[in-house]
């Protein structure tokens, strides 16, 4: 499994208990695009960065090979998407990764990826 960007940030809500236990229980993979996006969000306090950093220094971070960007010019060339869920799709693909990801919608398109939104 591959983890979003959105699946980390809610996970560090109180209310989101079942989401930190379902990522405790799966030990997905992050791609470094989600690292950039959660650690590079300009009002981070440091609560929330020490707590991110944690979790970063524990995952096994995926990098943006040549693979990567490949599959993510593909993906851009066949409908409109933004940098980052173009990088974050090739990466789950690129690796056999389900992508988990609260944002269905904009990765329903892509036949030979596997998504879950643990929210349904």
């Amino acid at each position: 499994m591959l983890i979003d960007s959105n699946i980390i940030i809610y996970a560090a809500r109180p209310e989101h208990e079942n989401l930190r236990q379902f990522i405790a229980k799966h030990t997905p993979a992050v791609s470094a695009v989600s690292y950039v996006e959660v650690l590079g969000y300009h009002n981070l306090t440091e609560a929330d960065r020490g707590l991110f950093e944690e979790f970063f220094a524990a995952s096994a971070i995926l990098p943006i090979s040549q693979g990567v960007i490949e599959r993510a010019v593909q993906l851009r060339q066949e409908r409109r998407m933004t940098l980052g869920d173009s990088l974050v799709a090739g990466t789950a693909l690129i690796h056999q990764h389900m992508l988990v990801t609260r944002n269905t919608k904009d990765f329903l398109w892509i036949n030979d990826l596997e998504i879950l939104n643990p929210f349904e």
